[in-house]
């Protein structure tokens, strides 16, 4: 029998090479290796709570079994509290270090289930959250899932309380709801079937919230009944019992809201924690804020349980905290699974970390992410060495960069500095997105009497004459949706808006004032009176189909003017310049819900060519995509918006060409694009961009048996055209996409999309 030591506790692990998970050969060390690297993320959410195991003894092929009491054999070293059931008294292990969850994976328990309450004392306390499991009925898939997920988000933010996603690793998505107050379990119970009935009500076709697996078929089960104070879930970053080693895996919104969602295996997790860090950090207290019953209470305590003294030369100490004076700063290259560097500030006894994976930024224009991490001891500023693999953060450690900083603010949620360093100097602002992911931003000077708005801090008032951020033109349909979210692009006038208290400034990309020309729009600023905000948008007038129209603009009376909102860029003493796009979207959505007086036009949903689709099927002008993750950069045309103009298509007919030059010399430069007239072709332009080298080599090969001596079309072409073309049998048809048709019809701005051998000449038609 071997033994594992993990954080000064002798843990016996036997058959670490037998294999649970047949289909990929995870074996019994595997799942102990993962549940010891995943500690830091996984203990803060069992902490304090009763640990049911379900374990696979012969691997997940064969039957399992649940087990609550905890065994006599158990290790001393294992906290754990009794309950009395209906007909027994059970005693539950309860987890708080890396070593108890490397005995699970001893136990092949690969799941671990708990309560949403805690033990208050010996006694379970009353529920710190709330759970919603939404379970798939039959030919209802993960999309499905996370659509209803956002839903009983929206539904839940109403009334201000906040979900985090979590993909089962089985068929479904759980949705975590932290509650400031604690509640009864029945009150918990009471609030989450409210919830699910009143989705059911909405969406009776789509959602169930009965049990009853007849109601489930084609609909996602909103199971409200996991709150119950005997029921347990599976703990976020728990294993799955299933044919692949899924776990039930934290995710981000903008995850849910893009298409391709699945399930993740534990290699993935691990890698999300290295980079992202918890995404449930917001959910329950971290482990330094465990019950009485964990070791862990100071400050260093997280640092402690994931480092074992005698297997990695990193600083453990042992006693209080010493005191610096709190302006050292250390910058440590990190070659772990990836590289990334570790930023760190001596705050209040300990080093305050940040992992940012691609170091600290050195141009204004940038913005790095910067994951939170636990506080590291003082002596850790002059640690470098190599920690062994296959411990926490396995790999070499080396000083980039040291030195001294001075403190210019210390918020939760915003920090600025300036680092007097030998490479880094300047200052820095942290500021937190959401859980432990924080954006580190290079600021430009000191701020003085010229000082940029994106420099504006919480104490300022509303800031004036913001320029509007500005899109890059582009083509958007091969973006990722997973990293971008689409809007309508908007035929108008650009305003950003500075509401102050009821009064209002309307202010044009130019800076000109429009407040006067555009004053009916009063009532957006009444209705958010008791804010300072400003907001980025545009000011429309729609035709009688529902679309912009800015002809329509130029002479439009006041009761014909819309304003159309998507972007917040400030509120209420915060400025949101350099928060995430879809945080401050996400903001602005629930700032303006229930007002008549302004339109928060819904993002479109899907990939960017249903994106655009979608855009051309409404007559819109065009789509707008945007990083998920951008910041708002005044007056920039930033590569982070792209502006996609909707183009029309059109099937032509190839009528000749004309010879190419300089790296097309020796073959077509362009081809001469005709639509059928009779018996003959009408001139619609010529064609010479969208050619990769296979199209190129493709249409030599096929117009050089076509060549003809006679022009195929009925007029005769423009000089600059018709000089040393070469004419062909007007047999081979394409597709182009261009802007608009002029006068003469010949096509502006067209683009060759690709041949078309399923269509005959005769049948292209004029679109």
């Amino acid at each position: 029998m071997a033994t594992l030591e993990i954080e000064g506790r002798k843990v016996s692990v036997t058959n670490l090479d037998k294999v649970l998970f047949p289909e990929t050969g995870t074996t019994k060390g595997n799942i102990i290796e993962y549940y010891v690297a995943i500690a830091p993320a996984m203990l803060p959410h069992l902490v304090g709570r009763a640990v049911t195991r379900k374990r696979w003894p012969n691997g997940v092929d064969q039957s399992s079994f649940f087990e609550k009491n905890l065994a006599a054999s158990a290790p001393d070293w294992l906290d754990r509290r009794s309950m009395q059931h209906s007909d027994r008294v059970v005693t539950y292990p309860l987890f708080s270090t890396a070593a108890d969850l490397a005995w699970l994976g001893q136990q092949a328990a690969i799941e671990a289930h708990v309560p949403q309450w805690r033990f208050d004392g010996t006694e379970p306390g009353p529920a710190t959250r709330m759970v919603f499991d939404l379970d798939p009925g039959d030919d209802v898939d993960l999309a499905r899932c996370a659509e209803v997920a956002c839903e009983i988000r929206d539904l839940i933010g109403d009334i201000g309380m906040t979900a985090f996603p979590v993909t089962s690793g089985s068929k479904g998505i759980h949705l975590y709801v932290p509650l400031e107050k604690p509640l009864s379990t029945s009150g918990a119970s009471t609030v989450a079937k409210r919830v699910a009935t009143l989705l059911e009500e909405r969406s009776p076709d789509r959602v169930t919230a009965t049990m009853a697996k007849a109601k489930r078929t084609g609909r996602v089960f909103v199971d409200w009944s996991q709150n119950n104070g005997k029921k347990t879930t599976v703990a976020p970053y728990s294993l799955r019992g299933r044919t692949l080693p899924t776990v039930a895996a934290p995710r981000t919104w903008d995850e849910l809201e893009a298409s391709g969602l699945q399930q993740l295996r534990f290699e993935e997790v691990l890698e999300r924690f290295q980079d992202l860090g918890d995404l449930l950090a917001q959910l329950d207290p971290t482990v330094d804020s465990a019950p009485e019953s964990s070791p862990v209470t100071d400050k260093l305590g997280k640092y402690r349980s994931m480092r074992s003294a005698d297997r990695t030369p990193e600083p453990i100490p042992t006693t209080t905290e010493p005191q610096g004076n709190n302006d050292t700063f250390v910058i440590q290259e990190h070659h772990a699974r990836r590289l990334h560097y570790d930023f760190r500030l001596e705050h209040d006894g300990v080093l305050v970390s940040w992992a940012v994976p691609k170091n600290i930024p050195d141009d204004p224009k940038q913005n790095r992410l910067a994951v939170h991490t636990e506080d590291h001891p003082l002596e850790y500023a002059t640690f470098s060495g190599r920690i062994p693999k296959g411990e926490y953060g396995g790999g070499d450690v080396s000083i980039w960069d040291s030195g001294t900083y001075e403190l210019e603010k210390w918020r939760d949620d915003e920090v600025i500095v300036v680092l007097h360093g030998k490479k880094a100097t300047g200052r820095f602002a942290l500021i937190r997105t959401k859980g432990t992911q924080w954006l580190m931003h290079l600021m430009k000077d000191a701020p003085d009497a010229r000082a940029t708005p994106e420099e504006h801090t919480p104490e300022d008032p509303t800031p004036k004459n913001i320029a509007p951020m500005l899109a890059t033109a582009g083509d958007v349909l091969d973006l990722p949706d997973d990293e971008w979210s689409f809007e309508g692009k908007w035929d108008g006038f650009r305003i950003v808006a500075e509401l102050t208290h009821g009064s209002m400034t309307l202010r044009t990309r130019s800076g000109n004032d429009y407040t006067e020309k555009f004053g009916a729009l009063q009532s957006f600023a009444d209705d958010l009176a008791e804010h300072d905000a400003v907001v980025d948008g545009e000011v429309v007038v729609f035709d009688d189909s529902g679309v912009s129209s800015f002809e329509k603009l130029q002479n439009a009376t006041r009761d014909d003017i819309r304003f159309i909102a998507f972007d917040l860029l400030y509120l209420d003493g915060t400025s949101l310049l350099r928060k995430k796009y879809s945080d401050r979207r996400r903001l602005l959505e629930l700032l303006t819900t229930g007002l008549d007086s302004v339109l928060v036009p819904p993002r479109l949903t899907g990939s960017a060519a249903d994106a655009v689709a979608e855009s051309r099927e409404r007559g819109w002008e065009g789509v707008v995509a945007k990083r998920t993750d951008s910041v708002y950069q005044p007056g920039k045309r930033a590569h982070t918006w792209i502006k996609h103009k909707n183009w029309r298509t059109q099937e032509v007919v190839i009528g000749g060409w004309r010879r190419g030059q300089g790296r097309r010399a020796g073959g077509f430069g362009s081809l001469l694009m005709g639509i059928p007239d009779g018996d003959r072709l009408r001139y619609v332009g010529r064609v010479g961009t969208g050619f990769d080298d296979r199209a190129l080599d493709t249409l030599a090969a096929l117009l050089a048996p076509l060549e003809a001596s006679d022009s195929p079309f009925s007029s005769i072409l423009p000089a600059a055209d018709r000089n040393g073309a070469v004419w062909v049998e007007p047999v081979l048809v394409g597709e182009v996409r261009f802007y608009e048709a002029t006068e003469s019809g010949h096509l502006r701005h067209p683009s060759w999309r690709g041949l078309r051998p399923d269509k005959e000449p005769k049948a292209v038609r004029q679109e």
